[in-house]
């Protein structure tokens, strides 16, 4: 009995956290949104991009962002180098004749390269960007709309994949679409609960030092504005552009991202309670997503001691999923069954990387910062949760 009741309940966690939460979170999106009220709005702004070892990216990044349509007098370009071992000074210090500035700093990892140049930004409000996704250039003046109405605190861009050229990719890719929904629909209802760290933008008044070892300065200093009340949105219009990334980098991208949430739950614990305005979506959304390896593992380990026929059957199914996720290596390209193994290897790699995450509480949390590799390029840069 107590074997049926521990696989009824991990199964129910696992049918709720994939299909029943987000129907529900789509309804309330529909039913019952919560307007911005939008209106042109040209404050004066503060670019800044953090980057280690961006040489790959950099330049084309300054161009994309010195091509905004956003007036130049209300615009301040920093980069903040972060201990940069190859091109990335020299060629910020190319741009410093078109109003570039670069802040050279030792190696201490983002955070403290974001805390060093946010007290040296001058405007109003602050755009944090990453080295490698362009920005098109209406971006920045869509982001500035939500700004106008006051109950906005943050405001994020939408991160569009660029075409992928494998099934991997393309799996990344579709994974990132259902999350945009997801994040974009919170937003209809009141707020996110972080940013969409490659291109975010903040109240300058609102940002706050962030701890050294800080994984998720994308969520961190989101939360800290919405536990003042401020609410944090999403302007779809507002548009970045990534590359690809191959399932092994997205795995330790994830393993970063899961820790991180491991420790905003110890920086603000009023998540959990009713503290948190949208404490229901947060139990639903990030905090369920930590519960789902473990709710496999438990459906693992108690499908042996169910009643028959239905321990063969459970056995059995997911002997058949994990084992189409192990094989999916093996499988020629573009076949049916590809189509089919493909999305179920890279479900199962991020249920690994969910447990994986937990690792931030036994090794120092920059040793989960890990080169990013996309589209034929390596740079260490660091990129946002995404």
């Amino acid at each position: 009995m107590g074997a049926v009741v521990v696989f009824l309940t991990a199964s129910w966690i696992l049918l709720y956290v994939v299909a029943i939460y987000p129907i529900y979170l789509g309804l309330c999106a529909r039913f019952k949104p919560r307007p911005i009220v939008k209106a042109p709005h040209q404050p004066s702004i503060s670019i800044i991009i953090a980057v280690y070892n961006g040489e790959a990216f950099l330049a084309d990044k300054l161009d994309s962002v010195l091509a905004l349509e956003y007036p130049r007098d209300r615009l301040e370009v920093i980069v903040a180098s972060d201990g940069s071992t190859d091109r990335t000074d020299a060629i910020a210090q190319g741009f410093a004749a078109q109003g570039v500035r670069l802040i050279s700093l030792p190696r201490g990892g983002k955070p403290a390269a974001l805390n060093a140049a946010i007290p040296l930004a001058t405007g109003e409000i602050l755009v944090l960007t990453d080295v490698r996704q362009a920005l098109a250039p209406e971006s920045v003046a869509r982001l500035m709309e939500s700004f106008a109405d006051p109950s906005v605190g943050v405001v994020s861009g939408e991160l569009i994949i660029r075409d992928a050229a494998s099934e991997q990719e393309m799996s990344i890719g579709v994974y990132w679409k259902f999350e945009s929904w997801i994040r974009d629909r919170l937003s209809s209802v009141d707020s996110m609960f972080g940013a969409t760290g490659p291109f975010y933008a903040i109240r300058r008044t609102l940002a706050v030092p962030i701890p050294p070892d800080m994984l998720l300065d994308d969520m961190y200093l989101p939360l800290s504005a919405f536990f003042r009340g401020y609410r944090l949105v999403v302007d779809t219009r507002a548009c970045a552009y990534d590359y690809p990334t191959a399932l092994d980098t997205e795995f330790r991208r994830k393993v970063r991202t899961l820790a991180g949430n491991y420790q905003i739950l110890v920086a603000f614990p009023a998540l959990l309670g009713p503290r948190n305005r949208m404490w229901i979506h947060f139990l639903s959304y990030k905090f369920g997503r930590l519960l789902l390896p473990w709710a496999l593992i438990a459906v693992a380990l108690s499908s042996p001691f169910l009643p028959r026929p239905w321990n063969v059957i459970m056995i059995a199914g997911q002997v058949l999923f994990y084992g189409v996720a192990a094989i999916d290596g093996w499988i020629p390209p573009r076949t049916a069954l590809k189509r089919l193994s493909t999305p179920v290897r890279a479900f199962v790699t991020m249920m690994i990387a969910a447990v994986r995450g937990l690792s931030v509480f036994f090794v120092p949390a920059r040793s989960l910062w890990k080169v990013t590799s996309t589209g034929g390029n390596i740079t260490g840069a660091p990129s946002g949760s995404r």
